[in-house]
Order: structure tokens, then C-alpha cells, then sequence
């Protein structure tokens, strides 16, 4: 429905230590999503930089957002965003790194578990428990042999990871569209 507002938050950390790392993905997406539309983000008072446009002629609007503070303090700016806006739980599109999943392979769900990710258990938190947000998990793999998970996601892509990353961008951009034009089962069709 065209008169509902969307929220989509990319998941990541601020600063140019981080922002070509694992960790920052979706920070990276939602780059590219504002490349779409020649936007830039503006500062807002919650903690986050974010813009608002209409997704095509005559769609909805969705606001696009990303945190000014480290990730597991994401869910407050979030909160107060979708407050601002009136975005319902159900038009939150949270866009983050998932290490269950290979890098390049991406997959949508609605709810569930947020699998170890702080950056979803703040959400979830200031969302009073409410777990019914859309989520684009971007693979970002596996950390190798013993290294800690922690240390892997913030170190940036590999080189052969860094020849794919623009491809791969591009598609979690569309599936982020699709989520919204589409809806949740056929936006699973076309990116699983």
C-alpha cells in the first residue's frame, strides 16, 4: 500500500575503521539503494542519519537509516525513527551480516530468532520483545579455524570477496525493492 511508510536500517558500525568491513554490509546496501536514487543522508535527533524518499513513482515512502552509534546500541535510533515516522513493526526491513550464511548468498525472513546478532537483540529489545521486523541476512561466511567470530566480522572483505562485493550489493539493493513492491514470498522466490 503506497500510504504506509517503511523504515529500512542498515546494521553496522560508524567510522572509516569499519566501513568496508564484514560487519558493515549493511551500511554498504543501503549506500547503494541511495545511489539508486541520488539521496544522501541527513543527521536526525535519535542517533542515526537517514533520508526519506518514495520508492518509485507514486510508491510508498520509506525512510532509509543508518546508525550513528555501534551496532548493538542500533535498536534505540531504530525505535525512535519508526516513532517519528509511524512505521509499523511489520515495515521494518533490518539489513545486517549473517555468518550462518556462505558469503554471496543471501536469504529474507520475517521474525525468528536473532541468532547471536547484537545488533537484532537491540532491536528486538526496544521493539518491547516484538520480533515481527523483515531481515535481509547477507553472508558474510564463516570465520576460519579457530578465529573468533567477533575479530572475522570486523576485518574487511577478502580480495577474491572484494571482486564479488559490488555484485553482491547490488543484489541485496534488490531484494530490499522487491521486499517492499512485491512482499516476503515472492522476494523469497526470486533471491533463494
Amino acid at each position: 500500500m503506497a500510504s504506509e511508510t517503511w523504515l529500512i536500517a542498515g546494521l553496522g558500525n560508524p567510522g572509516s575503521r569499519y566501513r568496508h568491513t564484514r560487519h558493515n554490509i549493511g551500511h554498504m546496501v543501503l549506500d547503494e539503494l541511495l545511489d539508486r536514487m541520488d539521496a544522501k543522508y541527513t543527521r536526525t535527533k535519535v542517533g542515526a542519519k537517514a533520508v526519506s524518499a518514495r520508492l518509485g513513482p507514486g510508491g510508498p515512502k520509506v525512510v532509509f537509516a543508518i546508525s550513528e552509534g555501534y551496532m548493538n546500541l542500533s535498536g534505540k535510533p531504530v525505535r525512535g525513527l519508526m516513532d517519528y515516522f509511524s512505521v509499523p513493526t511489520q515495515n521494518l526491513i533490518v539489513v545486517h551480516d549473517e555468518l550462518d550464511l556462505d558469503f554471496g548468498r543471501a536469504k529474507l525472513k520475517r521474525g525468528g530468532s536473532e541468532g547471536g546478532h547484537n545488533g537484532l537483540k537491540s532491536i528486538t529489545s526496544h521493539l518491547g520483545g516484538d520480533r515481527d521486523y523483515l531481515r535481509v541476512r547477507a553472508g558474510v561466511g564463516r570465520a576460519p579455524g579457530r578465529m573468533d567470530s567477533a575479530d572475522y566480522v570486523l576485518q574487511k572483505f577478502s580480495p577474491a570477496e572484494q571482486k564479488e562485493l559490488g555484485i553482491f550489493i547490488s543484489r541485496l539493493a534488490d531484494a530490499v525493492e522487491l521486499l517492499i513492491s512485491d512482499g516476503l514470498p515472492a522476494a523469497q522466490n526470486a533471491v533463494h
